[in-house]
């Protein structure tokens, strides 16, 4: 893991304990600005920069949305992967007491130690991403599931500014209670904080001690504009 790097210094700000309270209790939490707007800036113009990205999906093709997303090529620009390797270990820690809780595998300390065991099961791809949605894009419900090595928590980092360079385009996320109806968050990120949410379940103690809760993803419809966001998934894609 590299350490000079230091581009990024809201990151030694950051309160895991009260981050990790709030996941426990909402299963999404909000950090302060992360990037600063001139950072933001960068990641949004390197979009139609083919030659860092590996591939391109377009949302309608698929019939997940209506926006594109274009996933990096290693080797990630300096400012994404500042924050894969830094923002990895606190948010492992988490990770692993999830799945002391779960009876689940616990995940490596570091992030040499994750992309070292998805490289075991044929996970090679980069998965850091960037999302761009015009007037009428969305994203339909989902999870980021790329291969058998699933991490189970990711970063959005909001790169566009929410009521200036678009309306509209609020980050859902519906967690699917067993036996009870699902539940809605819909959060609205000011341009440089990141959200924290589940890739797939999180832990949720019950009147039988803890059980797994499954998440799903998306984004509202844009209004106006043109919404950038900046995703950042631990595990690598077979």
């Amino acid at each position: 893991m590299r350490t000079d790097l230091d581009t990024v210094p809201a990151l030694a700000g950051l309160d895991w304990t009260d981050l990790e309270e709030r996941l426990g209790t909402d299963g999404v939490a909000t950090t302060p600005p992360l990037l600063a707007p001139d950072q933001c800036a960068e990641v949004t113009a390197m979009f139609d920069e083919d030659a860092c990205f590996r591939s391109t999906v377009v949302m309608a093709r698929h019939a997940f949305g209506e926006g594109s997303y274009r996933y990096f090529a290693d080797p990630l620009p300096p400012l994404v992967q500042e924050l894969r390797e830094r923002l990895y270990p606190p948010i492992a820690a988490i990770a692993n007491r999830w799945a002391r809780v779960l009876d689940e595998p616990a995940f490596p300390t570091d992030l040499d130690g994750l992309l070292g065991a998805c490289a075991d099961l044929g996970q090679h791809r980069p998965t850091p991403l960037v999302l761009r949605y015009g007037p009428g894009g969305y994203n339909c419900l989902h999870q980021d599931v790329y291969g058998d090595l699933t991490f189970p928590l990711q970063f959005l980092v909001m790169l566009s500014r929410p009521d200036e360079d678009f309306t509209g385009g609020e980050s859902v996320f519906v967690e699917q209670r067993p036996r009870q109806q699902s539940r809605p968050v819909v959060l609205r990120p000011r341009q440089g904080e990141a959200v924290i949410f589940p890739v797939r379940h999180r832990p949720k103690l019950g009147s039988r001690g803890y059980h797994r809760v499954q998440m799903r993803h998306g984004v509202s419809a844009v209004h106006s504009g043109s919404r950038h966001v900046l995703g950042i998934i631990f595990h690598n894609a077979r």
